[in-house]
């Protein structure tokens, strides 16, 4: 089913997401949902609380990502995280355009670590370490800002947030036609 994704502005959106257990009420179609909703909406990643859920849980698919914005060595990846914990972010600093299903029609240059280490459970609860690179680490760190309370607009240089206040409150206040199905928040 395709869930409605919550747009710049939803109080959701800037909460630290609490910890998710196993027995948590109907996870596996919630999942399902969450791998619709992203790959409806030409997602590469999508965040829990972007269906409005506080809770750490991700889902990332970067085999989307067209091969031209790969570089040599990225290989694409298809994973559930959930509890995730950031344990390194190292390397040089790398700016890439992002852009957000929260933040429609809105991208700019975000400065990320090349490397991450992260620990995750999956779907079946089991724990994961791993270490990515490049583009697969920057969707995890931009989906692992989600939970954390983070947008990307928050890493943007300080003339490019002025220059997109005024799209981004539109964002707020519905005054977008998106490409698909998204939830405002129109309180103060």
């Amino acid at each position: 089913m395709i869930l409605p994704i919550y747009a710049y502005g939803q109080p959701v959106l800037k909460k630290v997401a609490a910890p998710i257990e196993p027995d948590y009420p109907g996870l596996p179609e919630l999942l399902a949902n969450m791998w619709d909703t992203m790959y409806h909406a030409d997602g590469v990643g999508l965040a829990a609380p972007q269906v409005g859920l506080s809770v750490r849980l991700f889902v990332v698919d970067t085999t989307l990502i067209d091969r031209d914005q790969k570089r040599d060595n990225d290989v694409g990846f298809k994973q559930t995280f959930i509890n995730a914990q950031m344990v390194d972010e190292t390397g040089d600093l790398w700016t890439y355009e992002e852009g957000c299903l929260s933040i429609p029609r809105i991208r700019g240059d975000v400065e990320r670590p090349k490397v991450i280490r992260i620990r995750w459970q999956n779907e079946h609860f089991e724990t994961h370490e791993q270490t990515f690179e490049g583009i697969n680490a920057r969707v995890i760190q931009h989906e692992y800002d989600h939970i954390e309370g983070i947008l990307f607009t928050e890493r943007l240089k300080p003339l490019k947030k002025q220059l997109v206040r005024r799209k981004l409150d539109d964002i707020r206040l519905g005054k977008i036609n998106p490409e698909y199905k998204m939830k405002f928040y129109l309180g103060k």
